[in-house]
């Protein structure tokens, strides 16, 4: 009998780790409240999905197509993106709550200096990840680039997301 509780806890204890060991683990940047994680770890027999990057949708059709103005400024070509991304994660049962890692391309932006915005960055990403209604944060690279394949693009995004199988 003693034998038989002892194999139960010992199973019991077994399945207890390694469902942790299953599971994505996101690792906060210490002392910080910022919407992004240090490191998100993606355990075996996981599929993954790699999206491409994206670009913003026209946002004032009334602008010259290949300005600045006809997709709008950082938060807001961000905000586009980031719908966009949520319908293509979605198309795959996936939503932004999957997303493990992102890579930003920013065109510095010629309102600002042609310096980066990244405030307007934040502005626009911080509705989706990190909040109250959605609070998985992605690993996350932000950088500057010279341009983008869309005239008038400030922002490309591409993602990786994660499920368990």
């Amino acid at each position: 009998m003693k034998a038989i509780t002892l194999l139960t806890g010992l199973l019991m204890t077994a399945t207890a780790l390694t469902s942790q060991a299953d599971e994505i683990k996101r690792i906060a940047l210490p002392n910080s409240n910022f919407p992004i994680s240090l490191a998100v770890q993606v355990p075996a027999q996981t599929e993954l999905l790699f999206v491409s990057g994206l670009l913003a949708d026209l946002h004032d059709p009334k602008a010259p197509k290949d300005s600045f103005a006809a997709y709008g400024d950082t938060a807001t070509q961000t905000t586009s993106i980031l719908n966009k991304l949520k319908g293509v994660l979605q198309s795959q049962g996936l939503d932004l709550g999957d997303v493990v890692q992102l890579r930003v391309f920013l065109v510095g932006d010629p309102a600002k200096g042609n310096k980066l915005d990244f405030a307007g960055l934040q502005e626009g990403y911080t509705p989706f990840f990190g909040s109250t209604a959605q609070p998985n944060k992605p690993a996350r690279t932000a950088i500057q680039v010279v341009a983008l394949p869309l005239p008038g693009g400030l922002v490309e995004i591409e993602a990786v997301a994660a499920r368990k199988k």
